[in-house]
């Protein structure tokens, strides 16, 4: 993997500044690939601080849409985004915050065929759906 490239040590400054994460964390954190199930009012923020930390590669599975009923808790979609794929909107919004960082989709729901092969990608796992069988999945 490249070093980090000047924008990214500006970047990354209050990171690199800390003694117990510096640059050494901040590449770590390159390097790492979580994958967010849900991508709603608990998985949208957690996309945002990922992407923001330089978190460099992040799978976000969900396969469903912006509506009106989610912008009061679902802090990354606007009224622009309605009626368009939750992941899609998610990738697209992760990538103007942070291009430094890679952005997968999963436009489909979590089901007993597919977990294996989408989870076994990813070093981390981060549920932020609201519905038992999912959790259930992802655990």
């Amino acid at each position: 993997m490249n070093p980090l490239s000047a924008e990214e040590l500006r970047r990354y400054a209050r990171h690199l500044a800390l003694p117990e994460f510096g640059r050494q964390g901040q590449e770590k954190a390159r390097q790492a690939r979580v994958l967010v199930v849900g991508a709603g009012g608990l998985g949208s923020p957690m996309l945002l601080y990922l992407a923001a930390a330089g978190i460099g590669r992040i799978g976000i599975v969900d396969f469903d849409r912006v509506d009106e009923t989610n912008l009061q808790r679902q802090v990354l979609y606007t009224m622009e985004d309605i009626g368009k794929p939750k992941a899609v909107v998610a990738r697209e919004k992760l990538l103007a915050l942070n291009p430094h960082i890679e952005v997968e989709v999963f436009e489909q729901q979590l089901t007993s065929e597919n977990a294996l092969g989408i989870i076994s990608r990813y070093d981390i796992v981060a549920d932020g759906t609201d519905n038992f069988p999912t959790r259930y999945l992802v655990n």
